[in-house]
């Protein structure tokens, strides 16, 4: 039982440290995991790191290929097309359902959180950050259990995909703009305003990506 229990454990550190290097993209799109090295570098035995691998898999974060290989999925426009219309309808739903439920002590937050994105604006990793825990906070509001349930498995799934949605400085000010608007309409109380700009929100940062991935528009892994 002792055994069984420490397999677990050390299989799912195996797949937190794995899903972290392929959505960081420190393992790179089109990569092949090579079972023995990758064993060898994460200083675990096989049998984790295939449970892991496995997991990974069923998540849609790595690739079995015909061969048996398992590869690092290719950043694909399609998949991004998907996965960001998702959210945004689920954003959008979420920004709705927050308009009658907010305090004024939930306002206070969003606003907080708003100015402290503006302060680290300039920093790409803050301000994505400040903008993830934005969208946490207006989901927390809105109380919709399976909306957040859905919301929590895309942007587990778009964490590949962030990284190329606020790397110009330009970006960044738009959602922050965009960030602003939002906070300012959910506290007026205007849910069809607050969902148009929501679900308006989530389209900007797809398109941001979807021309990064394609190589119209300068990439910062």
């Amino acid at each position: 039982m002792v055994e069984s229990q420490s397999r677990n454990t050390g299989a799912h550190l195996v797949y937190g440290e794995l899903k972290r290097r392929i959505l960081t993209l420190e393992l790179k799109p089109g990569e092949r995991i090579f079972e023995p090295a990758m064993a060898t570098a994460l200083q675990v035995s096989r049998t984790p790191l295939r449970e892991a691998i496995r997991r990974l898999i069923s998540e849609g974060l790595l690739e079995q290929q015909p061969t048996g290989g398992v590869l690092v999925p290719n950043l694909n426009e399609g998949v991004i097309a998907e996965l960001y219309g998702v959210r945004a309808a689920l954003e959008s739903l979420m920004a709705r359902e927050a308009c009658a439920k907010a305090t004024p002590a939930d306002i206070a937050a969003l606003e907080g959180i708003v100015e402290r994105n503006a302060a680290m604006v300039e920093f790409a990793d803050e301000a994505m950050k400040y903008g993830m825990s934005l969208h946490t906070a207006i989901s927390d509001i809105a109380g919709n259990s399976w909306a957040r349930k859905f919301h929590d498995q895309v942007s587990s799934q778009m964490e590949r995909y962030r990284h190329f949605t606020n790397n110009t400085q330009e970006r960044r000010d738009h959602a922050l703009a965009d960030h602003r608007i939002l906070v300012e309409a959910i506290a007026s109380g205007k849910p069809e305003a607050a969902a148009k700009i929501a679900f308006d929100h989530v389209v900007g940062a797809r398109d941001a990506a979807v021309r990064a991935v394609s190589g119209t528009a300068p990439v910062i892994p």
